[in-house]
């Protein structure tokens, strides 16, 4: 048995309460959260021709899309891409495959790609369903990239669009749509909004939503070494994540059923945790 199931064991817990893996059962709705989700289900709802959600990298993103795609019904056809890159071409066969619409068999030349999707989106469009495309990482497409996407939304059948688009990325991401080159981009962006760290009062709610949800008190935490887990980790979900599993196996190790702050501390001073904002000894 590893340690990790020891100390659930020892914690009486289901599962690690913070795991690294985007997991929707355990997505704390802070007030951010909330509002993201909710752009989220009105960029479809409205049709949107681009909805875009950006954030800190471990702000929570993935999971929202996670979230947003167990919402999603028989009248959407949803194709996902995480991390996409290429050229022309390129990108279009990766949207072709997140669809399942791609013929491996016949001709892959640009035109023929295009010929394929804009079919797949016209049969998606007589069967009563929608076509929503969700790029994850979307920071790390190119202009030209993006470009593409944005020329796939001018496909429409009499006055309705076939496709959707929903970014998702970093910050950077932002930047980049709201560059003088990318004002055609921008013009179709209808519904945005952008992740911010949780407060100090946030990542104590956090970290308590986490620990009952898997079975736990939710109080394991005291308040001292929640405010030093905000201070390090600078409210991002991830760090925190990967803070607290540390600090767990810590107090496992020490035989304690509580996480105290001269915990946190010790897994700060051993340097296990490489997350660590502030980058200097806690004091």
């Amino acid at each position: 048995m590893d340690d990790c199931a020891l100390y659930l064991r020892h914690f009486n817990l289901k599962e690690r309460p913070f795991t690294l893996l985007p997991d929707p059962s355990l997505l704390y709705w802070s007030p951010q959260h909330k509002r993201a989700i909710t752009i989220l289900r009105y960029g479809l709802m409205s049709r949107a021709p681009v909805t875009m959600i950006s954030g800190e990298i471990g702000a929570g993103k993935t999971t929202l899309v996670q979230a947003l795609l167990r919402e999603t019904g028989a009248e959407q056809r949803v194709g996902l891409i995480s991390n996409a890159q290429g050229g022309r071409g390129e990108l279009l066969q990766w949207i072709l495959n997140a669809f399942d619409a791609n013929d491996r068999e016949g001709p892959q030349d640009y035109v023929a790609l295009f010929q394929r999707f804009q079919d797949f989106l016209l049969a998606e469009y007589s069967a009563g369903r929608r076509a929503v495309l969700i790029i994850d990482e979307a920071q790390n497409l190119s202009a030209e990239g993006l470009e593409e996407v944005r020329m796939l939304t001018n496909i429409n059948a009499n006055k309705d669009e076939l496709i959707q688009l929903v970014l998702v990325g970093q910050p950077e991401l932002r930047e980049i749509v709201r560059a003088p080159n990318m004002r055609q981009l921008a013009q179709r962006v209808t519904a945005s909004f952008h992740l911010t760290p949780l407060d100090e009062a946030g990542v104590q709610a956090y970290i308590a939503h986490r620990l009952k949800t898997v079975g736990g008190r939710g109080d394991e935490f005291s308040e001292a070494a929640s405010r030093r887990i905000h201070d390090r980790t600078g409210g991002v979900p991830r760090l925190i994540n990967q803070l607290c599993d540390f600090a767990m196996l810590y107090a496992w190790n020490d035989e304690r059923h509580d996480i105290s702050l001269e915990t946190i501390d010790s897994v700060l001073h051993d340097g296990v945790f490489f997350g660590d904002t502030a980058m200097e000894p806690a004091s």
